[in-house]
């Protein structure tokens, strides 16, 4: 299945996999794990992000850090994004200056906060038989830190019509907004 259809998702993760600060501003961790089913019936497969981590660093551009998926908030930048055996590996620092990013800062050192999320476009997905789709391709845009990390491993969060998923629904919308502004601005 190709589309362009799908308009942005959010996965999070959290768990063993949690963020770490160091150095009072450096944050890592895994912002997307392969091979485990999401409560949307996701399962990102290994090389999902290839081709966009690729086509971002050949443009010099950069996926943004956001707080909580608001594209009006960015807190710091990554200078690390890789796959590697178990997903989607981020390592980046929060900007001092930004007071947003010193709030992040503390409340990732409480333990209040420790969860990462990715905000993405499906490029290229199957369905295996057990009605799972399969996100072979996906067009990263931002990886945030988060307060409510839903499970322990990646899953979706701004999908289907769950309760309280309102307040995302209007995020990833604004999002979409700004991006597809953004491009025509480039044009």
């Amino acid at each position: 299945m190709k589309t362009s259809d799908y308009g942005l998702e959010l996965k999070f993760c959290t768990g063993a996999q949690t963020v770490q600060l160091t150095d009072g501003s450096v944050i890592e961790g895994y912002a997307s794990l392969f091979g485990l089913t999401d409560q949307g019936g996701d399962i990102v497969q290994p090389g999902a992000y290839t081709k966009s981590l690729a086509r971002i660093a050949a443009e010099g551009g950069s996926v943004k850090m956001l707080w909580q998926h608001d594209p009006a908030q960015p807190i710091g930048v990554w200078e690390e994004i890789r796959e590697d055996a178990q997903g989607l590996y981020v390592k980046g620092r929060l900007l001092s200056e930004v007071a947003r990013a010193r709030e992040a800062a503390a409340l990732i050192q409480a333990g209040a906060i420790d969860g990462l999320s990715i905000g993405y476009r499906t490029v290229s997905a199957a369905k295996d038989g057990k009605g799972r789709r399969l996100l072979e391709e996906v067009e990263l845009w931002e990886v945030s830190l988060v307060t409510f990390p839903m499970l322990r491993e990646a899953r979706v969060a701004a999908k289907g019509e769950a309760p309280g998923d309102d307040l995302l629904h209007e995020l990833a919308q604004a999002f979409t907004e700004a991006t597809a502004e953004m491009a025509s601005l480039r044009q």
